[in-house]
Order: C-alpha cells, then structure tokens, then sequence
C-alpha cells in the first residue's frame, strides 16, 4: 500500500525524509518481530537492521512495539486521502445515499494489493496483528492507530456529507467504518487466506460495509 499525500501544500524535504526514515524503521521492526517475535527482539536490533542509529530511532519512537505504527496506518491513510479527495459535498446535510459507495470504494482499493509489495505489506499486517494478541503493548499500538484513524476521518466525512464536524451521526459513522475495518484485518489477520480474493481484507471490509449501510441512521442509508 502506499501512503497518498491527503492534499495540501507538498510536505518539506526534510519532513519526506523524517517520513520515510520511520517507515524504514517500522518495515525493520515488522519483518524482525515476525521472524523473531516481539520478546526476542530489541531496539537495538530495529535500529541495526533499519540502518540507523539507536538514538535515531529513540527521537522517533519511545518503545520497539511503538515502530511499527507507521505500517499499521498506511492503508487507513490511503483510504481516507481517497475521500477527501472529493470535491464536493456527497450530501446537503440531509440523506447520502452516495457517500456509503465513495466510503467501500476507497476502503477496498486502499486493502486490495496491486502487487507484490502491497501483499508483503499486507502480510507484514498479518504478522503484526498475530503478534498483538500476545503482546499487550503492540495491541495498544494497533488500537491507537485505529483510534487516530476515526479521530482523521470525522472531518472528511463531515465535508463529504455537508455537515458540521460535531454531527452525532457522522462521528457514528466514522466511529463505525472504523471498527468494521479493524475487525475485517483482525479476521483476516487469524486466518490463511491469501491478500487477495473472496476471503481478503478488501472483500472482508466491504461486506461489513454493506452490514453497516443497512442499519446505520441516515448518513449512510
């Protein structure tokens, strides 16, 4: 997956450069923790293997379980960057009977893979997700970063449907895509399925996404 840029003035040199050394400290962080587990592997080790310098990786992250982050978020980003790249308002404030498609769009092609990076990352997801259910601190990772995702997403589906930020109905929903995203990756994540097909994140993700449509109040009806 890759991480769009979500509009506005083209980010720093220097700020490209911070992004892209975290995410080479996070891809570090997911291939030893699913080689090695989280207990067998320190800081010390990320940092090795993601060729920086142990305080480099401090002045980034406060734990090792902390580093892997970056990859967690990347498909909400992706996703989330689809959505406010809508230029007009799906809806006047009443119903938005084509913001629940916009939604499913961005969410399955931000979770389906174009290609053998994006499995690798998906399957580095995996990893981490199996991982998280004995490591309490990862989980609290996971569930941040999920947590951040829907705090991102009120703004954009507030504009997508004309309404205003503090809306009930549009933080249910975002409170809502959100859970049903996690719980299509947590499903996913416990199985073997293969990235893509019937049974991958995407097609996962859009059918809670159809479940939602049909017994949510109005913003997405």
């Amino acid at each position: 997956m890759v991480t769009a840029e979500s509009g506005g003035s083209r980010p720093s040199l220097t700020a490209r450069r911070k992004a892209a050394t975290q995410v080479e400290i996070a891809r570090a962080a997911a291939r030893l923790f699913a080689e090695r587990g989280v207990d067998n592997t320190t800081a010390e080790d990320i940092a090795a293997a993601a060729g920086v310098a142990l305080r480099t990786f401090y002045r980034y992250f406060r734990t090792k379980q902390d580093a892997v982050a970056p990859l967690l978020s990347t498909g909400a980003q992706h996703w989330r960057d689809a959505l406010a790249a809508l230029e007009e308002p799906v809806g006047d404030g009443g119903p938005t009977p084509g913001l629940p498609e916009a939604v499913e769009r961005s969410v399955v092609d931000a979770l389906t893979p174009g290609g053998p990076e994006e499995e690798r990352a998906l399957e580095w997801t995996r990893a981490l997700l199996r991982a998280a259910r004995e490591d309490a601190t990862l989980r609290t990772v996971w569930y941040r970063v999920n947590q951040e995702s829907e705090e991102l997403l009120v703004p954009l589906l507030a504009a997508a449907a004309g309404r205003p930020d503090d809306d009930l109905t549009v933080r249910l929903a975002a409170a809502a895509v959100t859970d049903a995203i996690r719980l299509s990756m947590e499903t996913w994540s416990a199985g073997d399925a293969p990235p893509g097909g019937e049974d991958g994140p995407a097609a996962l993700a859009a059918r809670c996404l159809h479940a939602l449509a049909g017994g949510l109040p109005d913003l997405l009806r």
